[in-house]
């Protein structure tokens, strides 16, 4: 029986550094990552589906409306309810990947979550009438979460209102999160949450 390989050219053969990220990271072999929102209203169901079709489910937004990503407001219809042309960007995207790191994106990519989630944020705690910040350890499936929403967030910022479009620098995100460099907006707020939990712990 022929290999499943992701969109016919990309195998599955990848290498997790962060073991306790496995149940969270779904690499079942799929030719086309497309539920048809199978796992939809079943609780924790995420973490079965196949990690670069959670991606794609990112990639279909209208921008953040009345909060400010990265400097500026995305707002417009993006490519919300359009999960062929998010598939196609995170197709591109992929191939991007490939051509600059010459290894397999969906490593690349699998490297890029485990860097971009980070590990402590902090909660609001109200006690005798006081409201503090208190730092807690980050559950694995929320690392999981900020990273493919950090990763959506900062190639939509990059794309918006340039001429730059929206593989390229989904590419870029991805390529700069998986070397943990300051570039990647994914990377900044992981440094940026981890900083204000150390403070208030």
């Amino acid at each position: 029986m022929a290999e499943i390989k992701l969109f016919g050219r990309w195998d599955y053969n990848v290498t997790l550094k962060d073991q306790g990220m496995a149940r969270y990271i779904s690499l079942v072999p799929v030719h086309i990552p497309h539920s048809s929102g199978r796992m939809i209203g079943k609780q924790f169901s995420k973490s079965k589906m196949n990690i670069v079709e959670r991606l794609a489910n990112k990639m279909m937004r209208s921008g953040q409306g009345t909060r400010k990503v990265a400097g500026r407001y995305i707002r417009g219809g993006g490519n919300t309810g359009q999960k062929l042309n998010a598939l196609k960007i995170v197709e591109q995207a992929f191939e991007i990947v490939e051509a600059r790191t010459k290894k397999n994106p969906i490593q690349v990519f699998v490297d890029a979550i485990q860097n971009a989630g980070p590990r402590e944020e902090t909660t609001t705690i109200i006690y005798g009438g006081i409201r503090y910040h208190q730092s807690v350890d980050v559950s694995t499936q929320r690392r999981v979460d900020f990273a493919l929403k950090y990763l959506s967030l900062g190639a939509f910022a990059t794309a918006f209102n340039s001429r730059k479009p929206i593989e390229e620098c989904l590419a870029d995100e991805i390529v700069w999160a998986a070397n943990s460099e300051s570039k990647s907006y994914a990377i900044q707020r992981k440094e940026e949450t981890e900083r204000i939990a150390h403070s208030a712990r």
